[in-house]
């Protein structure tokens, strides 16, 4: 498979490491990005996580807008700018480095949540919550899109 799907909840060990569940780390072995690219979430305090599928992607995004424009300077700060690029040790662990904790409000333990052509690292209570809120947002869309449906009959 090479999408990141379901969610895992880990601990972070004495020096700080945490280790990627196996599919994840999987799926990034097939990409071939050498290391974890991370940016900080445009969304929620939670951090984008991938390899080059989600460079191809931001890239994809930034060549859709006007060279020095300033949505596009925009966007490249927020995904370029602010990114980091962790290295995965050989037992699969990284390091989450004091701005990626500081930004998802990460302590002791992480969530990883597959999204297909990348992942999410969470604070676990907060991924709750979020995960709570999206199932309750996803129930009226779909109500909504139910009824446009109908109406189109």
């Amino acid at each position: 498979m090479d999408r990141f799907v379901s969610h895992f909840t880990n601990r972070l060990d004495a020096k700080g490491r945490v280790s990627i569940p196996a599919t994840f780390r999987g799926v990034l072995a097939r990409d071939g990005f050498e290391g974890l690219y991370v940016h900080p979430s445009l969304d929620a305090q939670a951090v984008d996580c991938g390899g080059n599928a989600l460079l191809r992607e931001i890239d994809g995004l930034l060549e859709r807008l006007p060279p020095y424009s300033e949505e596009r300077d925009l966007f490249s700060t927020a995904l370029l700018g602010t990114s980091e690029i962790l290295k995965v040790d050989t037992e699969g662990r990284v390091v989450l480095t004091e701005s990626v904790k500081l930004h998802a409000g990460i302590s002791s333990e992480v969530t990883f949540v597959g999204q297909g052509h990348k992942f999410q690292i969470w604070e676990p209570s907060r991924f709750r919550a979020h995960l709570d809120e999206a199932r309750d947002r996803v129930r009226i869309l779909r109500k909504e899109l139910g009824h446009r449906t109908a109406a189109a009959d």
